[in-house]
């Protein structure tokens, strides 16, 4: 194939997304359109493609070029496939490639709050969720558990750095999500005015004297409802629970008080997820 290319300098510049662009420079705030993602390892790769992302290139360990990559590269058109042996791919990137491949796809124009919540029942809210692990990790339990969608403020990790893909399997490809607002004066009032508007009731997971269980029936009962959580540590904010229409805590035993935000989503959004 005329497109596989072996890699003989480690500098070349059409290998610097792969080895010397960071996370940032990739995201490309100042022209968007022209934004970048790495996807790590095939099946990954194949949920991007299935979504309709975009490849740009791929690095390929050359021992995969004929095995486990082959449908993804067929699926790629005429895009160049670096390739390399495992030891010059893992000195190019800094990191072991996960079953040997990555690859760079453009990113989307992103769907507005509105209309990712026009047709939703059940949503999570992330406030200032700054782990890319935690996001990648809170994803995969969205998609596992009903969420029909995932909402972030500015502060949020983005979804499609690396290593949040990664952790979340590829299901950030799955679940609709964009970001609630640019303007951090947007948030929370107004947005949660626009929420109440499209008919959401509102649970901010938090402890306070006011929190009940998330096994309340009226959490359940409600048609529409949006599930927050908030930032390693600190949590939500207090402004932030008090426009909410409920504050929700999970039970639990043992003295312990609270969990990492990724556990304490699946544990919500199993119990108040679109189940029905």
């Amino acid at each position: 194939m005329s497109n596989i290319i072996e890699i003989k300098n480690l500098n070349a510049p059409e290998l610097d997304v792969y080895a010397r662009l960071t996370e940032v420079q990739l995201l490309n705030r100042q022209d968007p359109q022209n934004g970048l993602f790495i996807a790590e390892s095939p099946k990954v790769i194949e949920r991007a493609l299935d979504a309709g992302y975009a490849p740009v290139s791929c690095l390929v360990e050359k021992k995969h070029i004929a095995a486990q990559a082959q449908p993804i590269i067929s699926r790629c058109g005429e895009i160049p496939i670096y390739t390399a042996e495992f030891d010059v791919l893992t000195n190019l990137t800094g990191f072991q490639l996960t079953r040997g491949m990555l690859c760079a796809m453009r990113r989307a124009p992103l769907e507005t709050m509105e209309n990712l919540c026009a047709n939703a029942r059940r949503i999570a809210i992330l406030e200032n969720v700054m782990n890319p692990t935690n996001v990648g990790a809170i994803f995969r339990s969205a998609a596992a558990l009903n969420i029909d969608a995932v909402l972030l403020t500015p502060a949020c990790s983005n979804p499609l750095y690396r290593r949040a893909i990664r952790v979340s399997m590829g299901t950030v490809f799955q679940v609709p999500w964009t970001y609630i607002c640019e303007n951090a004066a947007d948030w929370p009032e107004p947005t949660m005015h626009t929420l109440k508007n499209l008919g959401f009731k509102t649970a901010a997971m938090a402890l306070n004297d006011q929190s009940i269980s998330i096994k309340d029936p009226r959490l359940m009962a409600e048609e529409k409802l949006a599930i927050l959580l908030g930032t390693e540590g600190e949590g939500l904010s207090g402004c932030t629970i008090s426009n909410c229409d409920y504050t929700i805590r999970i039970p639990m035993s043992h003295g312990v008080d609270s969990l990492n935000v990724a556990a304490a989503s699946a544990v919500a959004f199993w119990q108040l997820g679109n189940n029905n």
